[in-house]
């Protein structure tokens, strides 16, 4: 039961952040960044340092969101700050969208992101 509670909420979060990624994404990104490490490790390193409640509080959530063509997506709860990952050859490119870029918590999650290259 807990299980599809949590499949039922992640769907309906996912709902809600995609037009706000969208909308991020129509602009420049934040930062644009580069790693050689592969996709799939540098997305899981930013989930989990973005989930660091010592740094952000209770309020420390961060998803995964994967498509078809091996591009991740590793975001917060209501796209605060999120970022698209690319493989590119046996790297990633790393773009980073932020809602207030020069709010303390998107500095944050962005110099959490770093360490993850």
């Amino acid at each position: 039961m807990r299980m599809l509670i949590s499949v039922m909420i992640l769907a309906m979060l996912a709902g809600c952040v995609s037009p706000a990624m969208d909308a991020a994404r129509s602009q420049a990104p934040t930062r644009v960044l580069a790693s050689e490490k592969a996709t799939a490790l540098v997305a899981e390193c930013i989930k989990f340092s973005w989930q660091d409640e010592s740094v952000f509080g209770v309020d420390a959530s961060a998803y995964i969101n994967n498509d078809k063509a091996g591009k991740q997506t590793v975001y917060t709860r209501g796209a605060e700050s999120f970022a698209d990952l690319t493989p590119q050859g046996t790297g990633t490119a790393v773009s980073y969208y932020a809602q207030q870029p020069g709010d303390a918590a998107a500095m944050r999650r962005l110099a959490m992101l770093a360490t993850c290259l």
